[in-house]
């Protein structure tokens, strides 16, 4: 339990409240340190969720319980914009399978240092690509949509793309080449929906850019 006034994480102090309730100079007392705002660039191209209700917007936080570990090293980044712990839940059954599986999750406050990272990636409440993601993203963001996202595959390794469109898929892969010099293709699922593919011929260079900031439970996705 987070119940200090306040708590270090990754070398700044980050105000912790232990009350549900913020009055609006609490909301806007709380900042994003320069590695956690490398860290949203990067899960906002995964699985982030940020959403922004009427003044301020939260970031929601949620992975399969299998990754517990990564999830609960995610909070040990962001618990101190947070009014809860993390939570276990069922998900809806499996529409193929019918199974249920059960989630693990977190929700920050509504805060104002989250507004422009949803002003970023949304565009009437739809998840877009920011024209300006070269120079938004690092190899720590690299890192953490490869761990929210991504997945081995043969001797590559593939980020899940799927909700974006052809033009902001190519726009990434630009990116990736220019910035990190990754060779990518962009294949196609049953659903015309496109994935990253990145190349074995890059996958030295992807291990090296990603793998100092790969959390421990997540490394079997390099190997």
């Amino acid at each position: 339990m987070f119940n200090n006034n306040v708590f270090m994480v990754t070398g700044f102090v980050h105000r912790c409240y232990s009350t549900k309730r913020l009055t609006n100079v609490e909301r806007n007392s709380f900042f994003v340190s320069p590695d956690l705002h490398d860290i949203i660039i990067g899960l906002s191209l995964g699985d982030l969720f940020i959403r922004r209700e009427s003044k301020n917007a939260r970031l929601f936080f949620e992975q399969g319980v299998v990754n517990e570990d990564y999830l609960l090293h995610l909070y040990s980044l962001f618990g101190g914009y947070c009014q809860s712990e993390p939570k276990k839940s069922d998900r809806l059954p499996d529409k193929r399978t019918g199974k249920v599986y059960t989630r693990i999750q977190f929700i920050t406050y509504s805060l104002p240092c989250f507004n422009y990272y949803h002003g970023l990636f949304y565009v009437d409440k739809v998840k877009t690509i920011p024209f300006n993601i070269g120079e938004l993203i690092t190899p720590i963001g690299l890192a953490y949509w490869a761990m929210d996202d991504g997945s081995k595959h043969d001797y590559g390794f593939i980020l899940c793309t799927h909700s974006y469109s052809l033009s902001e898929v190519l726009l990434l892969i630009k990116v990736l080449k220019e910035k990190f010099d990754l060779n990518c293709t962009y294949p196609k699922n049953k659903k015309d929906q496109h994935r990253i593919y990145i190349k074995a011929d890059s996958m030295d260079k992807f291990r090296s850019l990603v793998t100092p900031h790969f959390h421990s439970s997540m490394m079997y996705k390099l190997s």
